[in-house]
């Protein structure tokens, strides 16, 4: 951001500010050497600290020196598959939220339009559906600024140009721990419904508060400690510890809290399964509970727990797959758990689709009806004709 902060005036002669798709270089006069860190991307390749410049001359900018390998620590050849993963990495993510968001809002629209489904328990499906929604639209739009290969999204003339990327970052924070918030409620909903005798529907408030309160808190108490301690650039780095923790320990508390509503599941389930006291019925439904549990908890609780405790700079290819590829069709299998998969989903649509069709048989035998109607009428309407005509006749005949 120092960069950038002298603004150049109309008449100026020299080499305009630019964005080389390295870094950001500064405006400068001709004959001026301009020298900048090495850029923070390089380390994910090798933590080797250095600078490179550039020299503005009459012609413009020259090439960058010395070398960006030896001085950054960054190989064309040996680092290519490096490149390579993350180019196929941001390819796979971004289908993915793409198709979770499709599918998820179909799911939404579903929940919505039939009022037989309108009941807490899908209402917190609903607030998930909503989560996963404003996650996969806040990293789509993120991606979209900060790998703009824009000169105004990567270099701002002046402070207040960060304002609309330290906004989307913001909305992209808030979609993820909401999400992981409202991932904590089905768990603590599908816990209540097994332990609790009084029924968990009165206490949807409580569920509000804890999907869309907690994250509003530290998002809000997040975004004051980035302005009063790190307020560089468009916050999409973490050199000071203090504001990342203050989003990294709600969400690990999430993490740990939902893994273990999970094992307490899974214990009252088989406990609840082996007694001799449930019939037929109970079984069934434990049966049906049970798969729900099965393949949403482990999905988004497990993977979660195994990698929560990794530090960001430490992560491995496997954590980036699975916190990235695989997290993002969450949205997708949540959809069709919890919306095509489900049984009253399925016999609301079923009885819609019959209903339509109905109507639409109904419709073609009306106008079939109708224009038997009119040709009958016209029938008739002829033979009394034709029967007036034929007794006329005979009149006149008996006459003559």
């Amino acid at each position: 951001m120092e960069l950038l902060k002298h603004a150049k005036p109309v008449d100026y002669k020299g080499c305009v500010g630019v964005w080389d798709n390295i870094t950001c270089w500064r405006p400068a006069k001709i004959g001026e050497t301009v020298t900048v860190p090495c850029p923070k991307i390089f380390s994910l390749f090798s933590g080797k600290p250095g600078n490179i410049s550039k020299n503005c001359t009459s012609n413009g900018w020259s090439d960058i020196f010395p070398d960006i390998l030896s001085t950054c620590g960054y190989n064309d050849y040996e680092d290519d598959y490096k490149v390579n993963f993350y180019v196929r990495v941001k390819a796979i993510y971004t289908l993915g939220h793409s198709v979770s968001l499709i599918a998820l809002t179909t799911g939404s629209i579903i929940l919505c339009l039939f009022r037989k489904l309108h009941c807490t328990r899908n209402y917190i499906h609903l607030n998930l559906f909503l989560s996963f929604i404003l996650r996969a639209i806040s990293v789509l739009v993120k991606d979209d600024i900060l790998y703009s290969s824009s000169n105004t999204a990567h270099c701002p003339e002046d402070q207040t140009s960060w304002v609309g990327c330290k906004a989307i970052l913001v909305f992209f924070q808030y979609g993820v721990m909401a999400n992981f918030y409202w991932l904590l409620v089905e768990g603590l909903y599908l816990h209540i419904l097994l332990v609790l005798i009084f029924s968990p529907n009165r206490h949807f408030t409580v569920y509000l508060l804890i999907g869309w309160g907690i994250p509003t808190i530290f998002i809000i108490t997040w975004t004051v400690t980035r302005i009063i301690l790190e307020d560089t650039g468009c916050w999409d780095t973490n050199e000071h510890g203090g504001p990342w923790w203050v989003i990294r320990i709600p969400i690990l508390i999430s993490i740990i809290v939902n893994f273990i509503l999970f094992i307490s599941i899974i214990r009252i389930l088989l406990q609840k399964l082996r007694s001799p006291d449930v019939g037929g019925n109970d079984q069934s439904q434990y049966k049906r509970l049970a798969k729900s549990t099965l393949l949403l908890i482990p999905l988004f609780g497990v993977h979660y727990t195994v990698f929560a405790l990794f530090p960001d700079r430490s992560s491995n290819n496997y954590k980036i797959i699975f916190e990235l590829c695989l997290g993002s069709f969450q949205g997708l299998i949540v959809a069709v758990l919890y919306c095509f998969l489900n049984s009253e989903v399925q016999g609301e649509l079923k009885r819609k689709w019959r209903s339509l069709c109905w109507k639409q048989t109904a419709g073609r035998d009306y106008r079939l009806h109708s224009s038997i109607s009119r040709n009958g009428s016209e029938s008739v309407s002829q033979l009394h004709r034709n029967s007036r005509a034929q007794s006329f006749m005979q009149t006149e005949t008996t006459m003559i």
